[in-house]
């Protein structure tokens, strides 16, 4: 992963429990960096080490961790870092999601060697959709539901998840069913 993921994950952590918490949570995960450069690649496994000791640490599970980081990313390092690149994915909840699996490609010219998941928009009706998530990392469904709550809340909408089919249990994609309504 690029190095903008540990730095959310620090940012999200500084945050909301102290230089000090980062810190430890680093100590615990055997990660020496220290700092991560944004457009640098890292292997995966840094940043599952980091959120396992982040579990550890703040006697989380590590799903309320990747959760909890896919708000952050929407609601602080996508919008204040890429503030421009999520105007231009959509005006409104249901037109950012249906534009969600051309978001990567954009990504992509600034990261030309991102490795990145891709969306299918299916079922669109005016106030649901389903979402199928393809990946080739594991354990990311959280920080999917996340990023569906971050976006709900950057578009003021209520939104209901219903994970309908996931990889862990024998899918070939996470499948999100994503009802919404205006608050």
């Amino acid at each position: 992963m690029y190095g903008m993921v540990n730095q959310a994950v620090e940012e999200m952590v500084v945050s909301t429990h102290g230089e000090a918490a980062w810190l430890e949570i680093k100590r615990r995960a055997g990660v020496s960096q220290a700092y991560f450069v944004c457009n640098t690649g890292y292997p995966d496994e840094i940043t599952y080490k980091l959120v396992g000791a982040a579990s550890d640490y703040l006697q989380m599970p590590p799903e309320k961790i990747l959760h909890a980081f896919g708000e952050h990313w929407v609601l602080n390092t996508a919008r204040k870092g890429y503030p421009t690149l999520m105007t231009t994915a959509g005006n409104t909840f249901g037109r950012f999601l249906e534009n969600l699996p051309r978001f990567h490609d954009r990504v992509a010219l600034i990261f030309p060697n991102l490795i990145p998941p891709r969306f299918e928009v299916r079922d669109a009706t005016e106030n649901s959709l389903r979402l199928h998530y393809i990946t080739h990392r594991a354990g990311l469904t959280p920080f999917v539901e996340g990023l569906l709550s971050g976006l709900a809340k950057m578009f003021n909408v209520t939104i209901r998840t219903t994970l309908e089919q996931t990889r862990a249990d024998g899918g070939d994609t996470d499948v999100f069913f994503v009802e919404w309504q205006m608050q």
